[in-house]
């Protein structure tokens, strides 16, 4: 099925969603999101008030302007994942592929240090955080057949939503992914000692595809 181009008309309304948000951004870093208004940001994108508001529900929402779009690519990666695929596998590769390149961004210090110091924006990311995770676990359970409210569902999309904070300070970024993603995947094991073998019920060995169900 091929995505139908994209208009002219929806091009441009892209580019102005695009400008206002950039435009925002750097007026926040530069004078602190308190300081700035929505007249401040429409004056420096070059457009209206109400041509931001068309765009954007508020101040908060110019920040993580990618909002809908990176919830759609978590689930995206769920039900459209290759055949033989597991769940953790998809994840896994969602995340190495997306979330790296965010990661070393030359911005994403400083962008990270002015959400965890702005109130508003901190209540924010975890109000998203939150509808990114009912997402991600309803998409999972959708895929293996069980309700919505699926405990193990759960688990596993807060654990995904969570790698980003957990490898972000290390060094080896996606070592660190790669390693969180084979304790969500194999368990736990202590630090310093042999894996334990890997079996299925019964003794027999797990699913070829890697996959825990």
């Amino acid at each position: 099925m091929t995505t139908p181009p994209v208009g002219r008309r929806e091009r441009k309304k892209a580019a102005t969603r695009q400008a206002i948000a950039d435009a925002a951004l750097r007026l926040f870093l530069e004078r602190g999101y308190d300081q700035v208004s929505i007249r401040d940001i429409a004056d420096a994108a070059d457009v209206s008030t109400t041509t931001v508001f068309k765009h954007f529900t508020g101040k908060e929402a110019l920040v993580f302007d990618q909002d809908e779009d990176r919830e759609a690519a978590l689930i995206a990666a769920v039900r459209r994942r290759a055949a033989g695929q597991s769940i953790p596998d998809a994840l896994r590769q969602h995340v190495l592929d997306s979330w790296l390149p965010i990661a070393a961004h030359p911005q994403m210090a400083e962008f990270t240090h002015l959400v965890e110091t702005t109130p508003a924006l901190r209540a924010y990311a975890e109000r998203m955080w939150t509808r990114h995770t009912d997402a991600l676990g309803a998409a999972i359970a959708d895929e293996i057949g069980v309700d919505h409210d699926d405990l193990a569902c759960g688990v596993l999309a807060r654990f995904v939503l969570e790698i980003p904070a957990l490898a972000r300070g290390r060094q080896d970024r996606r070592a660190a992914v790669e390693a969180i993603f084979d304790i969500l995947t194999h368990g736990w094991e202590p630090p310093g000692e042999p894996p334990a073998p890997r079996t299925g019920r019964g003794g027999t060995q797990g699913r070829s595809d890697g996959s825990p169900r």
